[in-house]
């Protein structure tokens, strides 16, 4: 039996996606139907074809990712909510990245509508900022996050570009972002300090590093035309893995989250110091699930990815 006071939703970012994410869903539950097509409408496009057919590489593009990722979330989350008869109420939710959006709606600070326009403009900012700057991530196994800043920290006054540590999202898998010389400066670096190993990531958008600064005016400028409310379940920030309380929180978290280091680790310990020992994951993928386990293994994790999960999580007591 689910208790929801000790339980959180969880909301991927980035890299969750996968060709097919929301087709059997959507054939099983019409409220994921319902929102798919919502999505679509407000778009301008079927994103949902995407979403279920692809192509991959289309599906891949940032621009596309964000909104699907954010659509297929609250997809899920309406799917439950329409199976109870009160509406579910997580104590905590929390989202890595791009999730913190979905999180926000799921919490009620931020509507659906909105929330679709403002991660599709969020999607193509990003995309902007890396063909002004392309970049380079990696993630690095093995070494704390002092390490990883300090070698961070030497590669970039080598060089005079930055490299920062983007994610920190469990013990010993860290990603650092930035200028590509730089990170390829870094690389060896982590190697002699004892990394297990550092894996180049296949992307060229350097998130959360300065690289993003450049587009970071315009997307505060975004955030101004959306209207947000306090959240109705508390929400757990990346910038500050502390609760979003107002309006101004949210509007100061999301603006700075672009070129700041999501603080995972220490959100979910966060979530955990208020008792939390449940944590139930939206989207496509169990990417979350697995990081959480990594930081704590007592806890109870739950993913809910296709109809078939979501079928069996409602089944069960709860």
């Amino acid at each position: 039996m689910i208790d929801w006071a000790s339980t959180a939703f969880v909301f991927p970012g980035q890299g969750a996606q996968k060709v097919g994410m929301g087709a059997d869903l959507v054939q099983a539950y019409p409220e994921a139907q319902a929102t798919f097509a919502l999505a679509d409408e407000v778009l301008g496009f079927a994103l949902s074809d995407l979403c279920f057919n692809g192509p991959e590489n289309e599906l891949n593009d940032t621009f596309n990712t964000q909104p699907a990722l954010y659509v297929m979330g609250i997809a899920l989350l309406r799917v439950l909510n329409a199976a109870v008869e009160d509406e579910l109420r997580p104590a905590f939710v929390a989202g890595h990245s791009l999730g913190e959006l979905t999180a926000l709606t799921a919490a009620g600070a931020l509507s659906f509508t909105d929330g679709v326009k403002l991660v599709r403009e969020r999607g193509r900012l990003m995309k902007a900022a890396t063909e002004r700057s392309p970049g380079a991530m990696a993630a690095v196994l093995g070494l704390d996050a002092d390490t990883v800043r300090d070698l961070c920290a030497e590669a970039s006054q080598q060089t005079g570009q930055p490299l920062v540590l983007a994610n920190d999202n469990c013990p010993g898998q860290l990603v650092i972002s930035g200028d590509t010389a730089t990170l390829e400066l870094a690389l060896p670096l982590a190697s002699e300090r004892g990394a297990k190993r550092v894996v180049p990531l296949a992307v060229t958008v350097a998130s959360h590093s300065p690289l993003m600064e450049s587009i970071a005016g315009d997307f505060r400028a975004a955030l101004e035309t959306v209207s947000f409310t306090k959240p109705a379940i508390p929400v757990i920030g990346n910038v500050t893995a502390a609760p979003l309380e107002s309006e101004d929180d949210i509007r100061a978290e999301l603006g700075a989250q672009l070129t700041s280091t999501v603080r995972w680790t220490e959100s979910v310990q966060a979530m955990q110091q208020q008792g939390i020992t449940t944590f139930i994951e939206l989207g496509p993928t169990d990417v979350l699930s697995g990081l959480i386990k990594r930081i704590d293994r007592t806890t109870q994790r739950i993913t809910l990815s296709d109809a078939a999960q979501v079928a069996e999580f409602l089944a069960g007591p709860g």
